[in-house]
């Protein structure tokens, strides 16, 4: 879903074997120098924007009524509340260590226990990322016990809309099977405390799919094979009926538009496993699909597909897709639901059948939707569309006209089968990248988020009235900043079709282009930043693959630029908060802080010798103050300059900072207080200082720790105490004492 800062593509195989049981999480130690013993209680919560996220997985418990679970690509795991009917969180214990956890390969539920819940973790299935982990819980989520694989798992990967690959095996509760992508079939025979690699027919590569889905068809379990060519000789559908031999299931479909089954569900009421398939896993690339369905009884296939794709839209477009989401209705044998992907022309939607698929119905010619909860989701048009990337999608076995489906920015859910709307309050998946308190206006808070842009925060606890920041619409933000003394001027850079730079007169309420644009901008739109007065900007640019170009800036709020070549290619403009003819830049690529006394025309070189080689490296101003520069270089730790970058002392009261940020002064302080991403001894978390760095308290715990958060980090400069969080793939967390 999201090209963020840990998204690479590169995939080497792991090898299966037995896993060690570990315990999580880390506690945090003793209160060590420069840390506080005395730690604030602070209150979380999640800055409401509305899901915007790939929802990959939604599953009712089959035997609980209102009991249901959600999966995400990297933003964790959650659980419905129909009481309050609300998203619970279920997975932000995990820490900054275990950041690849957070992505949620599959789940399962015990359909005769219903407390006791199963999650297999794992974001990338790359060398550079961790291995993957079970979790096993008897309360639903509440608590976890946890178990380490060898092997690693790709909850953010190609096919990870597919079904779910971990199953409690339909003979016995305390068996489970894991499908994995790279190293072939694992058992547990111990409730999911240890797992073993047995022996399954098809062979793992290093960069397939492996297993798909696994699915109960009575006391057979059923395993979709991503790595056929489509032809007979080469099997995608497995099964086993002693839950030791698998054998590739008798007539299944071939050809192209059946050469990656994606995912299953059965019906019980007439003994039929639906298959949906693609010619690729998804959610991109697939152009072809199709469905079937398998006569249990007899063995006979039989063609379902609603539409066959390959058509003409009406406006001459091809209209390609494959085919993603099934389910059935527990109550209404014979009933139906699948799902299109990757439909981009005619645009996805949902087919449903009442006759065993020989008649569908789609319900994207019917459906009224009302999205005034999550206004971004219309993404600067009249209305929303229907979907895309729909591969999620499940039906409740207690309501009949009750369906969700996950799209590649929300859920949506309809209990009469033509009036839909996002069923997604708690929910809340976004990767985000700046973050801007501003000190007077309506809003608290902007943020700069992936995917969807830069959004005005009017309010914490409702989604942006105003939707996503338009005029233009940005799919991701690169950079946002806001003039110090000039608070109602603010500019954005993102990626976008229609202009990669614009500004705002009124705080980021209402945006204009600008009227120009260096035309390197929009294949490489980087941060930008602007000085105190608003007088001048400046614009940085590095390319999503890492090539970086000459810095450009512009005293005529974007209506010509010019080539600043003495600035450090690629380096994050800093503004001076309180002298508009200064800017900084520091160049991880030297390890060496440059520095502007005329506006940005010029950079000189300034302190020399600084750690580099890490493009993560961050330096901030700190507000109110002229040349107080904090510079955060990760485990190499954090330094300070009062001078305006000639010189930096590291501060000793910590080892370890990863972003760093301000906010309103303790009472009777004359200094901001300083919150930081960070480590003061063994354990990276969120920190608080009210006495200029002297000493630290830890503002987080265990239960609050949301995986990678080195994005960005603010305090709120009007409300002390209050901070806001940039995770990657659970929006904004804020805290205040409570």
């Amino acid at each position: 879903m999201h090209a963020s800062r840990l998204s690479r593509r590169a995939v080497l195989a792991g090898t299966a074997a037995a896993a060690a049981l570990t315990s999580l999480p880390v506690l945090a130690g003793p209160a060590r120098a420069g840390e506080s013993a005395t730690a604030p209680t602070y209150r979380w919560r999640t800055a409401v924007m509305g899901g915007t996220g790939f929802i990959t997985g939604v599953l009712f418990h089959p035997s609980v009524r209102g009991l249901a679970y959600a999966r995400t690509d990297i933003g964790g795991a959650y659980r419905w509340d129909d009481r309050t009917a609300h998203w619970i969180p279920l997975t932000d214990h995990i820490g900054w260590d275990d950041w690849n956890l957070l992505g949620v390969e599959a789940m399962a539920v015990d359909p005769a226990n219903p407390d006791r819940l199963y999650l297999s973790l794992g974001t990338y299935a790359q060398s550079w990322a961790g291995n993957g982990a079970v979790l096993r819980s008897e309360d639903r989520g509440a608590t976890w016990k946890r178990t380490d694989l060898t092997v690693k798992l790709g909850a953010n990967e190609d096919g990870r809309g597919c079904g779910e690959r971990l199953l409690v095996d339909p003979r016995d509760s305390d068996t489970l099977w894991l499908g994995t992508r790279h190293d072939g079939l694992l058992k547990s025979t111990d409730r999911g405390a240890t797992w073993q690699a047995v022996s399954f027919p098809a062979t793992p590569s290093a960069t397939g799919q492996g297993i798909t889905f696994l699915v109960a068809v009575g006391r057979t379990v059923f395993a979709g094979w991503g790595d056929s060519d489509g032809t007979a000789g080469k099997p995608n559908l497995y099964r086993t009926s002693d839950g030791t031999t698998w054998k590739p299931v008798p007539g299944q479909p071939t050809g192209t538009a059946a050469k990656v089954p994606i995912r299953a569900a059965y019906d019980r009421g007439t003994s039929h496993l639906y298959v949906t398939y693609a010619n690729a896993p998804g959610p991109n690339g697939q152009s072809d699909g199709s469905v079937h369905k398998l006569c249990t009884l007899n063995g006979k296939w039989t063609e379902v597909t609603p539409v066959k794709p390959g058509g003409t839209t009406t406006d001459g477009s091809a209209d390609n897709f494959g085919y993603g989401g099934v389910a059935v209705d527990a109550r209404r044998p014979g009933t139906v639901v699948v799902s299109t992907n990757n439909r981009w022309a005619a645009v996805d939607t949902l087919y449903r059948s009442t006759d065993g698929g020989r008649t569908w119905t789609s319900l994207k010619d019917s459906a009224v939707f009302d999205v005034s909860e999550t206004p971004y989701l219309k993404w600067g048009a009249d209305k929303p569309k229907f979907g895309w990337w729909i591969q999620a999608l499940a039906l409740d076995p207690y309501d009949s006209r009750h369906i969700v489906y996950g799209t590649g920015a929300t859920l949506y859910g309809t209990r009469d089968l033509t009036n839909w709307a996002p069923q997604i309050r708690g929910l809340e998946e976004t990767s985000v990248r700046q973050l801007i308190s501003p000190p007077v206006g309506e809003a608290h808070l902007i943020s700069g988020n992936g995917d969807i842009g830069v959004m005005y925060h009017e309010s914490l606890t409702a989604s942006p009235s105003r939707g996503m920041a338009s005029n233009p619409i940005f799919g991701s933000a690169t950079g946002l900043a806001q003039a110090a003394a000039k608070p109602a001027y603010v500019v954005r850079s993102g990626w976008g079709d229609n202009g990669n730079g614009a500004h705002s007169n009124d705080g980021g309420q209402t945006w204009a282009p600008f009227k120009a644009q260096p035309a390197i901008a929009k294949d490489a739109p980087g941060p930008i930043a602007t000085n105190a007065d608003g007088s001048v900007l400046l614009w940085s640019f590095v390319h999503w693959d890492g090539t970086t170009y000459p810095a450009h800036r512009s005293v005529d709020n974007g209506a010509t630029w010019t080539e600043v070549t003495s600035y450090p290619k690629g380096a994050a403009p800093v503004a001076d908060p309180v002298d508009p003819k200064r800017f900084y830049a520091f160049d991880t690529a030297t390890g060496t802080l440059h520095a502007s006394t005329d506006g940005g025309l010029t950079f000189t070189a300034r302190a020399t010798g600084l750690n580099s080689g890490d493009t993560e490296f961050r330096l901030v101003a700190a507000p109110g103050r002229s040349g107080d520069l904090w510079l955060s270089l990760k485990w190499n730790g954090l330094y300070r300059s009062t001078d305006g970058g000639a010189t930096f002392t590291k501060v000793s009261s910590c080892w370890a900072s990863y972003t760093l940020g301000f906010g309103k002064a303790a009472e009777g302080a004359s200094y901001p207080a300083i919150y930081m991403v960070g480590s003061t001894e063994s354990i990276t978390a969120v920190y608080r200082s009210d006495d200029e760095a002297k000493t630290w308290v830890r503002i987080n715990d265990d239960q609050h720790q949301w995986g990678w958060i080195g994005a960005a980090i603010t305090g709120d400069p009007r409300v002390y105490g209050r901070v806001y969080i940039a995770t990657n793939g659970r929006g904004v967390q804020y805290g205040e004492p409570a």
